[in-house]
């Protein structure tokens, strides 16, 4: 048992220094990574041998946090505009692991291509719930909306790194952007 959560905290060092590392460039070498993490290259290529190993293992743990983000956003609370903006907000905590995991992907060209999994659907509801709530544009379909979403993460997060702002400026940037992307103005 102790065996098993000394292999689950290494794998979760090794994964949130990939983070810190390949968020700040995707090319650096997995020794990098290993030595951010605290442990061996030969560990780290215990826990994954190839690179592709690293980078889909990266992204499950991305999901992940997503997931917990879009539960933290009370996504059906409140106006859909209002659980839209908490959405911003926990999913720009996670913009060093979501760059880090999805930046060098190519872009998918159907759509077919992507999964939905639960926070995609949460905020598919959450636009549909605006365009029910007069809140956010009708004209703003949920995978435009997501789609925005996701640019402005990232904008965001070149943003902070760029400009050398401090993370709740570049936050701020985010949701007065996207707020005002899919709020329904024709309601003023």
């Amino acid at each position: 048992m102790d065996q098993t959560r000394t292999r689950a905290r290494t794998r979760r060092a090794i994964l949130e220094a990939a983070v810190e590392v390949l968020g700040d460039n995707s090319a650096a070498p997995l020794s990098e990574v290993a030595r951010t993490a605290g442990v061996a290259r030969s560990t780290l290529q215990r826990y994954f041998p190839e690179r592709s190993d690293l980078t889909r293992a990266l992204g499950e743990y991305v999901e992940e946090l997503v997931n917990e983000a879009t539960v933290r956003a009370r996504t059906t609370d409140g106006t859909a505009i209002e659980a839209f903006s908490r959405l911003v907000a926990e999913y720009f905590g996670a913009r060093k692991a979501i760059l880090a995991a999805f930046g060098d992907q190519d872009v998918p060209r159907e759509p077919a291509e992507c999964e939905s999994g639960p926070a995609d659907l949460a905020l598919y509801d959450l636009v549909e719930r605006g365009h029910e709530d007069g809140t956010i544009d009708p004209r703003i379909t949920p995978l435009w909306a997501q789609q925005l979403l996701w640019s402005g993460l990232y904008a965001g997060a070149v943003y902070v790194n760029v400009a050398r702002v401090p993370a709740f400026e570049a936050l701020n940037m985010c949701l007065l952007s996207l707020v005002k992307a899919v709020s329904d103005d024709r309601r003023a």
